[in-house]
């Protein structure tokens, strides 16, 4: 996962990512997008390949990339359980201010100052 996490913090591979993630492409078209050298985008493809976030496939002497939907989905189940937990909280916390206004005899925001 840390590797993953590694390979995205790069802007220039967030782009490829997002690239290769509805279509397969050549390398060479990847790195048409970009005003940097094929053997750099090379390497970036390398990294998010090592990463598990894109298969490389050949096809004579081309490349082609695409997006791994398996190293897509770990990543985020990995980042859904941060959201989980801050969620959590925050319903356990509006749970709580309901039930001390519901206590207290108090409507509730909503119905404050309604004729």
């Amino acid at each position: 996962m840390e590797q993953a996490l590694r390979a995205l913090a790069g802007p220039r591979r967030l782009e490829i990512l997002e690239l290769v993630r509805d279509a397969e492409l050549p390398a060479g078209a990847i790195a048409a997008h970009f005003a940097v050298t094929r053997p750099a985008i090379s390497q970036h493809l390398r990294v998010l390949r090592e990463a598990g976030l894109v298969d490389e496939r050949r096809d004579g002497t081309r490349r082609l990339y695409r997006a791994r939907p398996e190293g897509l989905a770990e990543l985020r189940d990995y980042l859904a359980g941060f959201w989980e937990g801050r969620l959590r909280l925050l319903q356990e916390a509006a749970e709580q201010q309901e039930r001390r206004t519901s206590q207290h005899g108090a409507q509730p925001a909503s119905g404050r100052g309604r004729v």
